[in-house]
């Protein structure tokens, strides 16, 4: 079993999401399949244009800005750079 490194734990999720560059000149739809409130992992067609750092905006609204901790081809492991610490 793998174990679990993340310091809040995430739940399964099915969101689509857009992934926002610097500038808002560009965007990428996704698909947020886990989250929690320190990160989440997001789906994408590809990964190849999605840098380190990018603002990720849910269907309510809700913007968080985010920090890719881990990335394969279709998928991103991000945490959120804006969340408040207790």
């Amino acid at each position: 079993m793998e174990q679990e490194r993340r310091d809040v734990p995430r739940t399964r999720a099915l969101k689509a999401g857009r992934a926002i560059l610097a500038g808002g000149h560009s965007t990428f739809d996704c698909m947020v399949r886990n989250l929690s409130q320190a990160g989440a992992k997001v789906q994408f067609e590809s990964t190849v244009d999605i840098p380190a750092d990018f603002q990720l905006r849910f269907e309510d609204g809700t913007t968080h800005g985010c920090h890719v901790r881990w990335r394969t081809a279709r998928e991103l492991g991000v945490e959120f750079t804006d969340r408040k610490i207790n």
